[in-house]
């Protein structure tokens, strides 16, 4: 599981910088750039908020941090429509 990287697409996919993101959130900046890094993983607290300033349901952002090994254990078809879904939410927000 990546969840710094689902971070980071659903921030960029809102043209949000960090400094962004971190005015959303009570994080730093640079906390938040050590996440989407991968060298520190946040609890979920810190989950919650980050989620919650995207607009975007944590159970989305979990899922889009699913490694390839996780997600290929889905039905191909299903984890296609779940990825659609899952951008149009963040897309909506």
């Amino acid at each position: 599981m990546n969840i710094g990287k689902a971070i980071k697409l659903c921030r960029k996919q809102k043209n949000w910088t960090l400094a962004k993101l971190a005015d959303e959130t009570s994080l730093s900046i640079s906390y938040i750039s050590l996440l989407e890094q991968g060298k520190r993983d946040p609890n979920l607290s810190k989950l919650k908020e980050i989620s919650k300033a995207l607009q975007v349901p944590l159970s989305i952002l979990l899922f889009l941090a699913g490694d390839k090994n996780e997600i290929e254990s889905i039905n191909r078809e299903l984890a296609e429509k779940l990825s659609l879904l899952s951008l149009k939410i963040i897309e909506e927000s």
